[in-house]
């Protein structure tokens, strides 16, 4: 991953004292820094005003008019990574301090020793480059990440961002697809966050997790005195989220008599509270998603035709995690670093055997599933290294990876590529044969994915 360089420093100073600057400036440049100077608190102020941006303001404290407490505000006010040192001959607690709550990384008292300075210097400018490393990195994840928390960069989920990219500026209706733990909450979520209503409330409902003598209040309101515990008025989701978005989890567990009243309010954009006489129009974007396949939920009668046509306008389908080829190296080392930080813990790295089994198993549960398992590993790890003791039992079918027997290494030599494709073939051919011909069993067997399975028969021409 490419991360840009810190760019070169640049610092401002600003002092009434002419020697001081000039001193200041020798010491920054003999540091590689690119040094303007400011006589007065207003002149800096107008450098700010004028659009300039710096890696480090220091500057006097005690100034005519503008001080540099107002230098401070303003350097932040303008960019928050930027590193500021005041400087004050007045060495007491209270202006260090305030100075200090304003946002000021260090300060110097007058005179400055050059050494101290030089020292405070190079401090504020690698807080100012890690500030800055982090922004890069932020920017250069952006290709995994794709949108929100959503990572990997495999063609599969590629193609899932550049849809979620042309879509979500739109108010088409959106249903996403895909199995058990695949993301489609996030997905919804990036949908939302840049879109023309991202501003609006995102408002999620999972239809199969509400009573469903419920469902219909939680989704269109009810009046108070329409049902036994209905002592006020509500709104529903759809008038709640008015100029934002509905997430309609699950939507494939909606009791048919509630679809046919949903089906009204997507024609005619109003809902009709439980025990109203009057609709209210509703201004908000709907999304839908779920683990079914809905065209097999119409032809059993469970799911309404006209619905999923209404709601089906861009299908978004989500791959499972067995089929993101990559993926998954870059979603346990995601998952590592969040819950090491949210532990407090420092995990330095993960055991070969153990990123062995986490490549290798299927993940039935998808992302979530792998999540799990890396909260799990990091909660239970004792030192800094994820070992393949502390992963769950489904992972560890297989167990440690036996390496075949030594070869003795002949006199004069060999041709290494021609005997490891020579035992590359025939441990393929007895996972082959021990799994009655199953490719994907033959490949966990192996400890590899099926995609590279599928490879290798290929290369050695195995059908």
């Amino acid at each position: 991953m490419n991360v840009r360089p810190p760019p070169t420093p640049r610092v401002l100073v600003v002092d009434d004292e002419a020697s001081l600057r000039t001193v200041l400036s020798v010491l920054l440049r003999s540091e590689g820094c690119e040094v303007s100077t400011a006589a007065s608190g207003e002149d800096a102020l107008e450098l700010f005003a004028a659009g300039e941006r710096y890696s480090l303001v220091v500057t006097d404290l005690r100034m005519n008019k503008v001080g540099g407490l107002d230098v401070l505000r303003a350097a932040k006010a303008q960019d928050e990574s930027c590193q500021v040192l005041v400087m004050t001959a007045y060495a007491s607690a209270e202006t260090a301090v305030e100075a200090m709550r304003e946002g000021a990384y260090d300060y110097l008292i007058k005179p400055v020793k050059m050494e101290d300075a030089r020292a405070s210097v190079r401090r504020a400018l690698e807080k100012h480059n890690l500030l800055h490393e982090n922004i890069s990195l932020k920017e250069a994840l952006e290709h995994q990440r794709g949108f929100g928390e959503i990572l990997g960069s495999s063609d599969s989920i590629q193609s899932v961002f550049d849809l979620i990219r042309r879509v979500a500026p739109t108010t088409t209706r959106v249903l996403i697809t895909g199995e058990s733990g695949t993301g489609k909450e996030l997905v919804a979520r990036s949908l939302h966050k840049h879109s023309a209503v991202s501003n609006g409330p995102f408002l999620p409902i999972n239809c199969g997790a509400i009573p469903e003598h419920l469902i219909e209040s939680e989704l269109f309101g009810h009046k108070r005195g329409a049902f036994t515990g209905a002592t006020s008025d509500k709104k529903g989701l759809f008038e709640a989220a008015g100029g934002g978005t509905v997430f309609l989890d699950e939507i494939g567990e909606m009791p048919l008599n509630t679809q046919v009243r949903f089906l009204r309010v997507l024609q005619d954009l109003k809902v009709r509270p439980v025990g109203a006489t009057a609709e209210i129009p509703i201004d908000c974007r709907i999304i839908a998603a779920t683990n079914k396949n809905l065209l097999e939920e119409v032809a059993a009668g469970r799911f309404r035709e006209d619905l999923y046509y209404r709601l089906s306008i861009i299908p978004i389908e989500l791959p499972p995690l067995r089929e993101r080829e990559g993926d998954i190296e870059v979603l346990v080392q995601h998952f590592v670093h969040h819950y090491a930080a949210e532990q407090g813990r420092t995990i330095s790295d993960i055991d070969p055997e153990a990123m062995r089994a986490l490549l290798s198993y299927d993940y039935p549960g998808n992302v979530r599933e792998l999540q799990n398992v890396i909260q799990r590993a990091v909660t239970l790890t004792r030192g800094e290294l994820i070992e393949w003791d502390v992963l769950p039992t489904q992972l560890k079918r297989e167990g440690p990876i036996h390496t075949p027997a030594a070869v003795e290494f002949p006199e004069e030599g060999l041709d290494l590529e021609a005997v490891v494709e020579r035992l590359e073939r025939r441990l393929i051919d007895q996972a082959l044969e021990r799994t009655g011909g199953v490719k994907k069993d033959a490949a966990r067997l192996l400890g590899i994915s099926y995609r590279a399975m599928r490879h290798r028969l290929s290369k050695y021409g195995i059908d």
